[in-house]
């Protein structure tokens, strides 16, 4: 029996859920293999919707239905001013992810052959809607833009069957195409993990001295290719500034980056400050940071607040235990463990101060500076889109002003990111409460921010 254009959405989702829960990744697909997939269907959508320049009732309603929010017309024209998408770009989105179905290591040969087929076809019968439906008007250019793309994704999925075939036939290719493959992977994720570091609001100075020491790192691997004397290159570094400036962020976005570049084995994060090393009794605390220490190994130890290990200097204070040992492992395990002490510029000063082996082994010190204004507006703009909400004129004013206020005052409280944050969240609850009171919610309301929403918010 034929399933239904939803019911053939949600069965494509299922089997991204299966493919996630057999440890499956998707190539070039840093996010949930669903959330991927919900955002190309959605991404090929609005790509119709737009194309020829008229957003009608019926293309917002099928959107809607088929992703369960709450989208109008005039919402949708707004979004695509802002930011249109071209044949490119969903070429680029949906080829990637037909090639995780195709190559999806799952034991039912029949349904991995067949998932980029039922997908194509899905996307045909959509397309098909959004032309032949009553309420659009056949615009020549949207039957022309859906043809092209459509054209591409079924050679790509021609092409990539050939392909396989030829090297199911040669095993002996085939190891080669693999070991390409891989190779071009990890390239291609390498310069996604870069282009993620670089769009990150702000941090120019940050951005800088990070993209200096991965070039010297890439040219390191070379020369260890060509069998060149290597010079040593310490990694441990400091990170100074004041909270919610992205540190956290950046030290996570790192170990990633270097798994890419062969630097460390895991590339994970343990994050971890004064309590999860130190210990009240004598002997306790060399174990407890031994043992955040193997938990790190072969990725980054981040040490929040690591002024608070020598703030005391007291007889039964353990913090330079903790650090004794630190400076030890950092030593032994120079080649697969990365140490990142973080904290407030001036106590982080004081750290490196406390013990000559400190400022030696963390030689490398790099200051995140407060956002600016405007920064700090483009990080709530950034929020309000990710989960479908548009500001007012009015509201992005009140907002701006806010943060502008809240900048020059200099608060002790100020905590940056996280102040947007918790000022994004405060919008919403006085959104709920100014929409709760109302008779007739449209959907428009539920997707707005207003000035009302915002210009009471109080941050302490």
């Amino acid at each position: 029996m034929k399933r239904s254009r939803n019911q053939t959405l949600q069965y494509i989702y299922k089997l991204c859920d299966q493919y996630e829960a057999q440890g499956r990744q998707a190539k070039d697909v840093t996010i949930p293999l669903k959330d991927y997939a919900q955002f190309a269907v959605m991404q090929f959508m609005l790509y119709i919707a737009g194309s020829d320049r008229n957003i009608t009732d019926y293309e917002a309603e099928l959107i809607r239905n088929c992703h369960h929010i709450p989208v109008t017309k005039e919402y949708i024209r707004r979004f695509l001013e802002q930011k249109p998408v071209s044949a490119d770009e969903i070429f680029t989105i949906l080829s990637r992810l037909l090639a995780v179905f195709a190559e999806a290591d799952i034991q039912n040969q029949a349904v991995r052959n067949s998932t980029s087929l039922l997908l194509l076809d899905f996307l045909d019968e959509l397309g098909l809607e959004f032309i032949t439906s009553e309420d659009t008007q056949n615009d020549d250019r949207m039957t022309r833009a859906l043809g092209i793309l459509m054209q591409k994704l079924r050679s790509f999925r021609s092409a990539y069957l050939k392909s396989r075939m030829q090297a199911f036939q040669d095993s002996t290719h085939k190891s080669e195409l693999q070991e390409k493959s891989e190779e071009t992977e990890q390239e291609e994720s390498l310069e996604d993990l870069l282009k993620n570091l670089n769009e990150l609001t702000g941090l120019s100075s940050v951005k800088k001295e990070l993209n200096s020491l991965i070039n010297l790192l890439k040219v390191h691997r070379l020369r260890a290719e060509r069998h060149m004397p290597q010079a040593s290159v310490s990694l441990h570094m400091v990170f100074s500034g004041n909270p919610g400036t992205g540190k956290t962020t950046v030290a996570r976005m790192l170990g990633k980056i270097y798994k890419a570049l062969g630097v460390l084995e895991k590339g994970h994060l343990v994050e971890v400050d004064r309590s999860g090393l130190v210990s009240g009794y004598v002997g306790q605390t060399a174990i407890k940071t031994k043992k955040m220490i193997e938990e790190a190994l072969g990725g980054v130890l981040f040490i929040d607040e690591a002024y608070a290990l020598t703030a005391n200097t007291g007889s039964n204070d353990f913090g330079m235990e903790a650090v004794n040992t630190l400076l030890k492992a950092m030593e032994d395990h120079r080649d697969n463990l990365i140490v990142i002490a973080a904290g407030y510029t001036d106590l982080m000063r004081e750290f490196l101060d406390s013990n000559p082996g400190l400022r030696s082994r963390f030689n490398k010190q790099i200051v995140f500076d407060d956002y600016s204004p405007e920064e700090l507006m483009s990080i709530f703009r950034g929020m309000c889109e990710k989960s479908f909400f548009q500001l007012t004129e009015q509201a992005a004013q009140c907002a701006l002003a806010f943060f502008q206020n809240r900048t020059e005052q200099h608060l002790s409280g100020f905590a940056n990111g996280r102040d947007v944050r918790n000022y994004f969240e405060k919008a919403l609850t006085n959104q709920a409460n100014r929409l709760a009171v109302m008779t007739d919610v449209t959907d428009e309301d539920l997707m707005t921010i207003t000035e009302e929403d915002v210009k009471s918010i109080e941050l302490f």
